[in-house]
């Protein structure tokens, strides 16, 4: 039964190494160490049930009892038993949890925070993959199959990860599986006996076998191969946030700098580069309607304590037909259908498409692009925008003031009012917004009046030096100091808005650019922007309200519904949305720009600008080529440097000479004089190791049951019988090896170096291109030696921890009844 407890264990340790993915996930550790309580649980009850002999129903049922203690251990409910022993209040807080697992999926991105309903999900399924690796392990003995649920494991952070999932924790999970399958080989063959090669011959317990050999290099160049790949494969790598930074609001144009990977930051993409002077041009859009909006990129609108965040998207996909908003019209809103083709360019590296609201078809785009019509984005897990071109149908609303006025308020009820009206609670913004809508009897007569608040003449100015964020506290110093940028503007207005009870939200996208012939508006990091939604009932929907002073925005458009504030004259405007009077002509050249405030948004760049700062990939292919070329250069480097420690190991008295002395029959012998015997068998032993690492270098087979004048005599007769210099010097080198091993005498005064360059050379020229490469690049002698002592320290941990097992086993219950029952 040892063994089978021995692999359960490493079962356990082998399924914490697999759910290393789960790293890319959660912000911090906590799960991690929760999953190793709970798995030490099972693992454990497995033992112990193992130890009492019970059947496999029996082990799946202790160790099931062992995941609901721990379970009840980490997420107690209040209600249970001395602290870990559940109660029926127990389960009703794992179903609580369970359920709200499934809201927080959809309320969080990657990284999560440790909240505790996904922390009992997580924690719940590796203590159950624990358990299905277990049975299959040692009570089916089937170790292969174990990589299946250990691979569901990897499965979650690979569905719900924006970006690609790193390649440390696939090989860490990797090494955990190969774990486990080479220690059922050892059981098995354990069991079986002794090891054998295909030619009978029997294996040393030094040397591996070599099908093992063969199986362990196999899976090595599998796990390489599966993260060398996804690397090398363009569209298997890259996320928004390889692009986009969460970084200060200056910015170095880096990418992920402090940012949320997985989850879509666009605020902190807004405040990265307010104010490079390098324009570059990101998105080119053709579109046959006079006088569009914004071109909207993307959607903040999870209000928490920090700030604005973007919830995850989801949707289906455009190649299955967009909803169609015209089907249904209320009174005093007209929606006409429109054309628009847009060019990305390769500066936007994103997996957001720029479209207009209400896009109702699509063309030139897969099913990997999908669309979520509650953000009206288009969006993909798989793909990239950048370089795209397609082409899509939109629907153009606009709105009159009247029938916005008639609009009834969304009830209490609506999924839509409880969500985009959630806000902290922050009393000076509350204070501020019972002041503004008192009196006011209809939503978008609160709307309004939110929205002139927002003006000049309240002493609100644009600039682009204030701190960027939408939390609290940045709310109300915006609202305190009266100066900031789009973001500000966008996220008070949202935020002043929800706490009238109206829902809103903040869109993000482009303003219109520098139009040329034929309708077509080239777009550039000076035209992000940044402005706010509000969703009105009957039917209306999102309506845009841009509450940033028209004259500091470039490619600014106001419309009826939400009119310039600060124009010098009221002004009516078309149906449609206009240019506002102050306000940057979208068709404005280079020079007319020049003369706006100098505070003019400067929009972001996502990818472009100076190309000094662009996020190069040939540095870090660079590093890593340097960084495997290190690797494989540790076996030579360590060869040579075992050659040259050999090399200083000499006589240390090369005045000393050597006296014939008659001997027993008349024969004469040497007699070392004035030398130091030990520095002289320290050399011999020094060259006659250099001679077997050089013999193992060029795959000439090494005898260890020979005597050393036996190897060199067969070297001299086998290997070397071309170079008589060669087969001199082996000789030379077996005799003084044979001498310092038995004789009182070692032999001093040769010139073993001479001879071991001599062998050497001999070898290398006998040897192909191949051998000698490998024997300069990777010398199998040193190869050998690591994976010896690799083997002798786990053949070392293996003992220590059979003698524990068999030290516990004096306290084994079984034991210790049936020594009782004797008596």
């Amino acid at each position: 039964m040892t063994p089978h407890r021995n692999i359960g264990f490493v079962a356990a340790a082998a399924t914490l190494l697999a759910a290393a993915p789960l790293s890319a996930i959660f912000e911090r550790w906590t799960w991690l160490i929760q999953a190793t309580i709970v798995v030490a649980v099972v693992a454990g009850s497995a033992a112990l049930s193992r130890l009492a002999r019970a059947p496999l129903w029996g082990q799946v049922l202790a160790m099931l009892a062992g995941l609901t203690l721990g379970l009840t251990w980490i997420f107690p409910s209040g209600a249970e038993l001395l602290a870990f022993i559940p109660a029926p209040g127990t389960f009703a807080h794992f179903g609580e949890l369970t359920q709200a697992s499934l809201e927080d999926m959809r309320s969080y991105g990657v990284k999560v925070p440790d909240v505790d309903s996904l922390l009992f999900l997580a924690v719940l399924g590796i203590g159950a993959v624990a358990v299905v690796v277990d049975v299959l392990s040692v009570g089916l003995r089937r170790p292969a199959l174990a990589g299946l649920p250990m691979l569901a494991i990897y499965s979650v952070p690979v569905a719900v990860y924006l970006d690609s999932v790193p390649a440390t924790p696939f090989v860490v999970g990797a090494a955990g599986y190969l774990w486990l399958l080479v220690t059922d080989n050892v059981d098995r063959v354990r069991r079986f006996g002794r090891r054998f090669t295909g030619e009978g011959r029997d294996v040393d317990v030094w040397e591996a076998s070599p099908l093992a050999a063969a199986g362990r290099r196999l899976a090595v160049v599998g796990v390489a191969v599966a993260v060398a790949l996804p690397l090398a494969v363009p569209g298997m790598t890259g996320g928004l946030m390889n692009n986009v930074g969460a970084g200060p609001g200056e910015g170095n144009g880096r990418p992920g700098q402090g940012g949320s990977p997985g989850r879509i930051d666009l605020f902190a993409a807004l405040s990265g580069q307010l104010n490079q002077s390098q324009e570059t041009e990101l998105v080119k859009v053709s579109t046959n309607e006079p006088s569009p909006f914004y071109l909207r990129l993307g959607v903040v609108d999870d209000l928490r304590p920090s700030g604005f965040q973007a919830r995850v998207p989801t949707g289906r996909p455009v190649t299955r037909g967009l909803p169609d908003p015209s089907e249904r019209t209320p009174r005093g809103v007209e929606r006409q259908r429109y054309k628009a083709t847009v060019e990305v360019s390769k500066n936007l590296n994103m997996p957001l498409l720029p479209v207009y609201a209400d896009p109702v078809k699509a063309d030139d785009l897969n099913g990997n692009w999908l669309y979520d019509s509650s953000q009206q984005i288009v969006f993909s897990n798989r793909e990239n925008a950048r370089g795209k071109s397609y082409s899509f149908e939109y629907v153009r609303s606009t709105f009159s003031p009247a029938a916005l006025r008639a609009a009834p308020s969304l009830p209490a009820d609506s999924p839509v009012k409880r969500q985009q009206t959630e806000r902290p609670s922050v009393p000076e913004v509350e204070d501020l917004v019972g002041e503004l809508v008192r009196g006011k009897s209809n939503d978008y007569d609160k709307v309004r009046a939110i929205y002139e608040y927002f003006s000049v003449e309240n002493g609100f100015t644009y600039s682009l030096s204030t701190r960027d964020g939408s939390s609290g506290q940045d709310i109300t110093d915006f609202l305190a100091t009266k100066v900031g940028y789009c973001q500000q503007y966008a996220a008070a207005m949202a935020w002043l808005v929800r706490a009238a009870g109206i829902p809103a939200r903040v869109a993000v996208g482009f303003t219109n650019g520098s139009k040329s012939d034929g309708g077509t508006y080239v777009l550039t990091n000076r035209n992000l922007h940044a402005w706010t939604e509000v969703n009105f009932g009957n039917g209306i929907g999102w309506v845009p309200f841009d509450a940033t002073p028209a004259a500091s925005v470039q490619g600014s458009v106001r419309s009826a519904w939400a009119p310039d504030t600060d124009a010098p004259e009221e002004v009516t405007p078309s149906p449609g949305s206009t240019v506002a009077p102050g306000a940057a002509d979208p068709s404005a050249g280079p020079n007319e720009a020049d003369r706006l405030d100098k505070d003019t948004d400067q929009g972001l760049s996502l990818g472009g600008g100076d190309p000094a700062e662009q996020n190069r990939v040939w540095p870090w292919w660079l590093a890593a080529a340097l960084a495997l070329l290190a690797l494989f250069a540790v076996p030579g480097l360590r060869r040579s440097t075992l050659r040259r420690r050999r090399r200083r190991v000499r006589v240390r008295a090369p005045s000393a000479t050597a006296l014939a002395v008659p001997g027993q029959r008349g024969e004469t012998r040497e007699v070392v004089v004035g030398v130091d015997a030990e520095s002289a068998r320290a050399d011999a032993h020094a060259a006659w190791d250099e001679l077997l690492d050089t013999l193992v270098d060029f795959h000439v087979r090494v005898d260890r049951t020979e005597t050393p004048r036996a190897t060199a005599e067969r070297l001299a007769r086998e290997a070397l019988t071309e170079n008589g210099d060669a087969a001199t010097g082996v000789r030379l080198l077996g005799r003084a090896e044979e001498r310092a091993r038995y004789a009182r005498d070692p032999l001093a005064g040769a010139e073993l170096q001479p001879a071991l360059r001599s062998v050497r050379g001999a070898l290398a020229a006998g040897a192909d291109r191949r051998t000698r490469l490998l024997a300069a690049l990777l010398p199998p002698s040193v190869i050998q030696r690591w994976r010896t002592a690799l083997a002798e320290q786990s053949a070392r941990i293996v003992t220590t921890s059979g003698q524990a097992r068999t030290q516990m086993l004096r306290w084994s219950p079984r034991r210790l009844l049936a020594g009782r029952t004797a008596r």
